[in-house]
């Protein structure tokens, strides 16, 4: 068996936009396990309560993984939750980003995890926003964060991301160290 693939069938990471916040968009990891194996993926396993699930399935395009979670998900809720999906190779190379990138940081560090590719142009603008001890660097589908111990007060966020460079939803780097130790 390779890595990123459980009984040769490939394996995906997928991150949950914007669930378990407020009273109305709740979706505990349970309820998306079982909506994600009702949807007929396997080898399910979920992370935490914040939309952190592996997958595996024959589909062989990221696209279709995320269309399929998103209708699941939706059909499941309610409403619209959408999805990034990532293999475990990229997201083994995004964490190895963010631990390059985050060398001497002392503040705090997120990735936001990018549902398409982003334009060049609107990716500058992204970087662009970076000072007063806070700082993004987008490469590929990840924007990583810097910024301060009090994150809440920091300028650069994931609504500032998506501002640029569209759908995203973020973690904590702790978490992207976990999965990818879990996961990949």
């Amino acid at each position: 068996m390779t890595r990123g693939t459980i009984r040769g069938v490939p394996t995906y990471v997928a991150f949950l936009r914007a669930v378990n916040l407020g009273a109305h968009r709740k979706f505990g990891k349970d309820h998306v396990a079982a909506a994600t194996t009702a949807a007929g993926f396997t080898g399910v396993a979920t992370h935490l309560n914040t939309g952190n699930v592996r997958v595996t399935t024959p589909m062989r395009s990221r696209a279709r993984v995320e269309a399929a979670l998103e209708t699941a998900y939706a059909a499941d809720r309610g409403f619209e939750v959408p999805t990034v999906v990532l293999t475990p190779a990229e997201l083994r190379a995004v964490a190895a980003d963010a631990d390059e990138l985050g060398h001497g940081h002392e503040g705090t560090r997120y990735v936001c995890f990018l549902k398409d590719d982003p334009d060049p142009v609107a990716v500058a603008a992204l970087e662009a926003r970076s000072g007063d001890g806070e700082r993004v660097v987008v490469r590929g589908r990840a924007a990583h964060l810097l910024v301060g111990e009090l994150a809440h007060t920091a300028r650069l966020s994931n609504a500032v991301v998506e501002r640029h460079v569209g759908v995203a939803t973020s973690r904590n780097v702790r978490v992207v160290a976990t999965l990818v130790e879990k996961w990949c």
